[in-house]
């Protein structure tokens, strides 16, 4: 089971940063996303910057989504590991 998201705040250049109910939070980088498909929408820096939380993950009003798995995934494979 993965955990749900509990906020998400746009940054500059098509980031966000996602907060999860477990505690954790991360950064999901839109960047490589914004050539394909539906995600070509979320281009323009306004539309990008409505993201909003929904049920368990994210989305835009434009009719984008993300998986929210793909959500946690992404956000924690961009985190340091920890120093031992």
């Amino acid at each position: 089971m993965y955990p749900s998201v509990k906020a998400v705040i746009p940054g500059d250049n098509h980031t966000l940063t996602v907060f999860f109910d477990n505690g954790e939070d991360g950064v999901l980088d839109m960047r490589p996303m914004l050539d394909f498909g539906v995600f070509q929408r979320l281009k323009d820096h306004d539309s990008f910057g409505l993201v909003r939380v929904a049920f368990d993950t994210i989305e835009w009003p434009c009719g984008v989504d993300l998986d929210p798995e793909f959500v946690y995934a992404r956000c924690m494979a961009r985190k340091p590991a920890a120093p031992c």
